[in-house]
């Protein structure tokens, strides 16, 4: 059975729902705030952002991808998270793609995004495992990616080229964590935690 379409997902401080073309202004607006640097996922601005949302849909019909378009308890747009690698036949996805405005970083909207993005993935998909990717430089990212309780599979060397900051370019190193279903009850209780303490 093939897997479901792409579901609206929503708690108390976020919800997910699929992104669509009419989100173009409103993502850009989110973007425009500023973002969290992953030196490989690159906010589109106005020259490339068709371009980026044609190869969405693109990845969306081929069974690549399901992209959201994340809102904060207001309604209000404020980034895009995705599941991408996706492969039914071998029960995984990864979780990335995602860029925040300013505003709701370190806050109970990522920690929730990521609780329902998990329990979707565990629970609707039936996958055996969750992998989360990030630069291994990227250290903030890393720890972010710990505390949920991901943990390290290992390291991608010379895994991409990037961006260095400076108009130059650099050989990204990839540090790879995953979460498998029998590890998801813990980190299901460990998540709920963390969000009650920011309610």
């Amino acid at each position: 059975m093939s897997w479901p379409a792409i579901p609206t997902l929503s708690g108390k401080h976020v919800t997910l729902r699929p992104l669509v073309r009419a989100d173009r202004e409103a993502l850009l607006a989110a973007f425009a705030q500023g973002f969290e640097l992953t030196m490989a996922t690159m906010a589109p601005g106005p020259a490339t952002i068709d371009g980026w949302l044609d190869q969405i849909d693109a990845d969306t019909a081929h069974g690549r991808a399901q992209v959201f378009t994340v809102l904060d308890a207001g309604g209000q747009v404020v980034g895009t998270t995705r599941y991408l690698r996706m492969n039914e036949k071998h029960r995984r996805v990864e979780i990335g793609g995602t860029l925040y405005a300013p505003a709701v970083r370190r806050t109970g909207l990522n920690t929730q995004a990521k609780r329902l993005l998990l329990g979707h993935a565990f629970e609707g998909l039936e996958v055996g495992c969750v992998q989360i990717r990030t630069d291994v430089f990227n250290l903030a990212s890393r720890r972010a990616i710990e505390r949920i309780g991901a943990r390290l599979d290992g390291i991608l060397r010379g895994h991409m080229v990037v961006g260095d900051g400076e108009g130059g370019t650099r050989p990204r190193d990839t540090a790879v964590y995953s979460i498998l279903v029998s590890e998801w009850k813990a980190i299901k209780r460990h998540l709920d935690g963390l969000i009650a303490a920011y309610d």
